[in-house]
């Protein structure tokens, strides 16, 4: 793709736009941001990356900054799904994923849902657990004392 064609979005199969930040060349790093933020908070850590010679990419998720404001489609399937598009269509291999808190939870349900054949290493940052309080599936989550009568 030459410089004059370059795009800043794509357009999901659910018709969604997803807007991204796209720098350098090199080995990539992919940014996935937390909510309520923006691929607009990785500036700092995508600078510092992209001036030791990584190319770097980030992207606004479904309903943050300038992506598709959707009332639809905020589950981290849907996350995911947009995360393998955006990874797809930039013919990304050998990435690493960055996610912090949302964006975290969106990296492993991307590596869960399509695989590491385009992963070389995920870093996951204060991310969202898929289960964080302890029950029977989760018998070493933390503990979430139920009172027995209602507190004033």
């Amino acid at each position: 793709m030459s410089t004059m064609e370059k795009r800043d979005t794509i357009r999901t199969n659910d018709g969604v736009t997803i807007f991204f930040k796209d720098w350098g060349s090199g080995q990539p790093m992919v940014f996935s941001h937390g909510w309520p933020l923006s691929a607009d908070d990785w500036d700092a850590q995508m600078l510092f990356f992209l001036q030791r010679g990584y190319r770097v990419i980030a992207h606004d998720r479904r309903g943050h900054g300038r992506s598709s404001q959707t009332a639809d489609g905020h589950d981290m399937d849907r996350y995911a799904d947009d995360l393998a598009a955006l990874t797809a269509y930039l013919n990304l291999e050998n990435a690493i994923h960055v996610g912090h808190s949302t964006g975290g939870g969106e990296v492993v349900r991307y590596l869960a849902r399509h695989g590491e054949s385009r992963v070389a290493k995920a870093v996951l940052i204060g991310a969202v657990p898929p289960l964080m309080v302890k029950n029977a599936r989760n018998p070493g989550g933390l503990p979430f004392p139920r009172p027995t009568s209602p507190r004033i």
